[in-house]
């Protein structure tokens, strides 16, 4: 096999039409020259110079291999440039998985971010749900997961959680349901409600709520179950039962319905960005988680009012 940095030394003495030049070009000595090209003319099995008085002169061998070396040295410029790039984060790829009320609050504004800011990072962008993010960050298959804590798993090795909010559970309820003058609901004063499921399958966000109802004393009795917020929503409206939908899973509530915060406990789910350990110290990571927290800064104020 040809050495490349042989091919670059042949092209050298080629450029400068002697050993004698070409040594000085590249700071070497005139027989670590010659044995270079040797070593190459043993490799090719071909005469690769012939001299010409002080000089030398390419063979058609040696015009051959000279023309590839031009060749690779521009390819492996380019290549020691792409490198770079993919070091600073300027290129590459970025896997981000996350569930539906995330990625309507959370991931469009940082996307926009990055494409803005990191034109030459190739995105991939999937929506999980029902399945659970987090393994195809573990798997190496994605670089961001947003995901929900506490979980029954915790996160594989090579995995670091970031706390992006944490989203509290509000009570929706029937408009005219008695409870709905309260500005602040007691999650106890629901015991004896029929309820409407809205996470299926169960996971952890529907654990968060049971785990709730269990701290203030009571198991809830489900009538309806339903697959989302939204559906959840319009069956608490018909009258069906009450449920509790996490803030940003909220939306535009359903005209038919309140809302109102809980107490004695209020649940919440702590969302967090699962971030794979080859991906820490990405730029366009750290751009991106920035960009989340950044799109927060609209909740935390409609909270605070």
């Amino acid at each position: 096999m040809l050495d490349v940095r042989r091919l670059q030394v042949l092209r050298a003495v080629i450029t400068s039409g002697s050993i004698t030049a070409a040594a000085r070009n590249l700071g070497y000595t005139p027989s670590a020259i010659s044995q270079q090209l040797s070593t190459l003319e043993r490799e090719a099995g071909v005469e690769l110079l012939e001299r010409v008085g002080r000089g030398v002169r390419p063979t058609p061998a040696g015009t051959l291999l000279s023309e590839h070396a031009e060749i690779m040295s521009a390819q492996l410029a380019r290549a020691e440039a792409a490198l770079a790039e993919l070091k600073d984060g300027r290129t590459g790829r970025l896997g981000i998985r996350y569930f539906a009320t995330a990625g309507a609050r959370l991931v469009p504004p940082a996307v926009a971010a990055i494409r803005r800011e990191y034109p030459g990072v190739q995105l991939d962008l999937k929506l999980t749900e029902p399945d659970d993010p987090l393994p195809d960050v573990e798997a190496g298959r994605a670089e961001v997961a947003i995901v929900v804590l506490p979980r029954r798993e915790p996160a594989g090795k090579g995995v670091s959680l970031v706390h992006l909010l944490d989203d509290p559970y509000r009570a929706v309820l029937p408009k005219g349901h008695p409870l709905a003058r309260k500005r602040v609901v007691h999650l106890a004063a629901l015991a004896e409600e029929t309820w409407v499921g809205n996470e299926w399958p169960p996971g952890p966000c529907r654990d968060i709520m049971l785990d709730a109802c269990a701290a203030a004393g009571f198991s809830p009795n489900f009538g309806v179950e339903s697959e989302d917020y939204q559906t959840a929503q319009g069956f608490v409206a018909a009258g069906l039962g009450v449920t509790l939908v996490p803030e940003l899973g909220l939306g535009t509530p359903h005209p038919g319905v309140v809302v109102r915060k809980l107490a004695r406990p209020e649940p919440f789910r702590s969302i967090h960005a699962a971030v794979a350990a080859h991906a820490r110290d990405q730029p366009a990571v750290a751009r991106l988680l920035e960009a989340m927290r950044a799109s927060l800064d609209g909740i935390e104020t409609a909270r605070a009012s």
